[in-house]
C-alpha cells in the first residue's frame, strides 16, 4: 500500500486552502502597488491605495443601506471609475453585481429589476431619467437609486436622488471586506441581449473570474503595469472580466465613457495605452479614422477582438497601423473570452492575406478552460478538416453557474457535460476552431447552407464598405437567398450591380447577394450588428 494512502492530517485548513476570489486581486494590490496608478479618468487619478479606500467605502456604505450578502446591487453606468470601483465593491460586502446594459429600453430594465430582485442601483446622470422610468414600469419593490454624476464629462448632477460621493462618505475605508467562504458563492449577475424574448441572467461564480483574470495575462502576453483603455463596455461580461484583472499585474485602467477613434488615439498618445479589447467594428473606426482624429504613436498595442468574426481585410489594414489583433471567442455565459487565436511562428512566412484569413480564426481553448472543441448533433467529435461543421461546446470552470431562475433552459445549455454555444464552426487539423455562423444566421437557399459570414468576408473586400451584414431574404425559387445590407465608407460609393459583381469573382454564384441594401447598420452596444432588425425589415 501507497503511503499516500494515508493521509491523516492532510486536510484542509486556514493555512492551505482560500476560496478563490478576484477581490483577493485588489487586496494584495493596495499593499505592493499601493503608490501605483490605478484609475485613469480625464483629471481623475488613482492610486491602489485610494482605489482600495474607495471600494471599501462603497461595500461599507451599502451594508449601511442595507444591503446584505447575496444581495443584488445594479448599475446603469457607463465606462466610468464608479463602474471599476463598483466591480470590487459591490462583492466586498458579499452582494452580487448586477452591471445593466445602459441602451436598454425601460421595460427590459424593469424586467431585469425584478427579476434580479436589485436592492440598490447606481446610475449615471445620463441614465437617471431611464432608470426612474423603468421603477415606475416595475411590479416588486423600488431599489434605492444613488446618482453618479461625471463632470469629467460634463454631465452635471440632477439632483433627485443622493449623488455617489455623498453615499460614499457614509461608508469606512477600513471597512472589513466579506470575502466568500465558498468560490461558487455567486459574483455577478449579467442578462443575455435578449434579442428573441426576455433576457437570461447569467450567473457568475467567484472561482470562475479568478480564473478568468490569471488565465487571460498569460494569453494577452502581459507584463506588470499594462496600460488598458476601456473600450469593451464595462457592463458587457464584467467588461470580459479585464477590471478584476488588472490589479493582478498592476495595471491601470483608463476609462472612455465615448468610444471615438479621436478618443483611442488620445488615449494611446497622451495617455500611453498599451491594450484595450473591442468588436471588429473599433477596428474599422480606427483603420477609416480622419486624418485630424489620427494621432501618432511608437509602441505596439495589443488588442483582442471579439464579438463577431473579425473580416480578414480590417485584419490586414489594421496590422499597418501599429495594431496587434488577437481573434478571442467567448459569450456572456463564458464570463467573456474562452478561445484565443494562438499563433504559429510557422505562419510568418505567409502571404499577409493568409496570415489575416488566419487571425480571423477563434482558435483554441485559452488556459483557464479545460476543454473547447466543435461536435455534430450527436455530441461526438466532428472531424477537424477544415470543412466539417458543427457547433461549438465548452468546459472548465469559466462557465457560468446557470440562468437565474431558469432551470429548464440551464439545462439545455449544459446537456451532455459541455455548455453548447449555438454557434456553428469548423475545425482545422491543428483545432483551431473558424466560426461559420450562428446556427439562425445560416441561410439554406435550394438546400444548400450559405454562410452570411463566408459572404460578409467576401464583400468587406470591396475598398468602398465599411461595415456589412447577411441575412436571409424569403425567395419563391430557393426559399433563402442572401440579401447584404451595407453601409459604406463617408464619401465613397458604390452600386448594387457592381457590389454583387464583385462578390461573384469571389464566391460560387448561389452565395452571392441577390439584394443590396445601403443604410447605417443597426448596432448594439459592443458593436454587434443587430441582424434581427435587420431581418424585419426584409419580413
Amino acid at each position: 500500500m501507497g503511503w499516500m494512502q494515508d493521509e491523516t492530517g492532510l486536510e484542509k485548513c486556514a493555512a492551505n486552502h482560500v476560496p478563490l476570489t478576484p477581490l483577493s486581486h485588489l487586496q494584495r494590490a493596495a499593499r505592493v502597488f499601493a503608490g501605483h496608478e490605478a484609475l485613469v479618468y480625464g483629471t481623475t487619478r488613482r492610486t491602489y491605495a485610494q482605489y482600495h479606500a474607495r471600494v471599501s467605502q462603497l461595500a461599507s456604505a451599502l451594508q449601511l443601506a442595507g444591503v446584505a450578502p447575496g444581495d443584488v446591487v445594479a448599475t446603469l453606468l457607463p465606462n466610468v471609475p464608479a463602474q471599476c470601483e463598483a466591480a470590487f465593491g459591490v462583492p466586498a460586502c458579499g452582494a452580487v453585481l448586477n452591471t445593466i446594459n445602459i441602451r436598454l429600453d425601460a421595460d427590459t430594465i424593469a424586467y431585469i429589476f425584478d427579476h434580479g430582485g436589485a436592492k440598490v442601483v447606481l446610475a449615471d446622470s445620463q441614465f437617471l431619467p431611464l432608470t426612474m422610468a423603468a421603477i415606475d414600469l416595475m411590479d416588486g419593490p423600488a431599489p434605492l437609486v444613488i446618482e453618479v454624476p461625471d463632470i469629467e464629462a460634463g454631465v452635471p448632477e440632477i439632483g433627485e436622488q443622493m449623488d455617489y460621493e455623498t453615499f460614499l462618505e457614509t461608508g469606512d475605508p477600513a471597512f472589513d471586506w466579506i470575502m466568500p467562504t465558498d468560490e461558487w458563492e455567486s459574483l455577478a449577475l449579467n442578462y443575455t441581449s435578449g434579442t428573441t424574448g426576455r433576457p437570461k441572467g447569467v450567473v457568475y461564480h467567484h472561482r470562475g473570474a479568478y480564473l478568468m483574470t490569471m488565465g487571460t495575462p498569460i494569453s494577452w502576453r502581459m507584463v506588470l503595469h499594462p496600460r488598458y483603455l476601456t473600450i469593451v463596455p464595462l457592463f458587457h461580461c464584467n467588461g470580459w472580466n479585464h477590471t478584476w484583472m488588472l490589479p493582478v499585474i498592476g495595471g491601470t485602467a483608463i476609462c472612455c465613457r465615448d468610444v471615438t477613434a479621436a478618443a483611442i488615439y488620445c488615449a494611446i498618445a497622451d495617455e500611453g495605452v498599451t491594450h484595450f479589447g473591442g468588436a471588429p467594428i473599433v477596428l474599422n473606426l480606427l483603420v477609416n479614422a480622419a486624418d485630424s482624429d489620427r494621432r501618432t504613436f511608437d509602441h505596439t498595442i495589443e488588442v483582442f477582438t471579439a464579438g463577431a468574426p473579425p473580416a480578414a481585410a480590417t485584419l490586414a489594414a489594421i496590422s499597418k497601423l501599429g495594431f496587434h489583433v488577437t481573434q478571442v471567442y467567448g459569450l456572456t455565459e463564458t464570463y467573456g473570452h474562452v478561445t484565443e487565436c494562438l499563433w504559429n511562428d510557422d505562419w510568418d512566412t505567409l502571404p499577409r492575406d493568409q496570415q489575416a484569413a488566419i487571425q480571423a480564426r477563434q482558435g483554441v481553448a485559452m488556459p483557464m478552460m479545460e476543454d473547447v472543441t466543435v461536435v455534430d448533433d450527436s455530441g461526438a467529435q466532428v472531424l477537424m478538416d477544415g470543412k466539417t461543421q458543427g457547433e461549438i461546446v465548452m468546459r472548465g470552470n469559466s462557465v457560468m453557474k446557470g440562468y437565474l431562475k431558469n432551470p429548464e433552459a440551464t439545462a439545455k445549455a449544459f446537456m451532455g457535460g459541455y455548455f453548447h454555444s449555438e454557434d456553428l464552426a469548423i475545425q482545422h487539423p491543428d483545432g483551431h476552431m473558424q466560426i461559420a455562423d450562428r446556427a439562425k444566421d445560416i441561410i439554406i437557399s435550394g438546400g444548400e447552407n450559405i454562410s452570411s459570414v463566408e459572404v460578409e468576408g467576401a464583400l468587406m473586400h470591396h475598398p468602398d464598405v465599411n461595415l456589412c451584414a447577411v441575412v436571409a431574404m424569403a425567395d419563391d425559387k430557393w426559399g433563402e437567398v442572401p440579401c447584404a445590407f451595407v453601409e459604406l465608407k463617408s464619401g465613397h460609393s458604390v452600386d448594387e450591380a457592381a457590389l454583387i459583381a464583385f462578390t461573384r469573382e469571389r464566391l460560387a454564384g448561389f452565395k452571392c447577394p441577390k439584394k443590396v441594401v445601403f443604410q447605417e447598420l443597426p448596432k448594439t452596444s459592443t458593436g454587434k450588428i443587430q441582424k434581427f432588425e435587420l431581418r424585419k425589415m426584409l419580413r
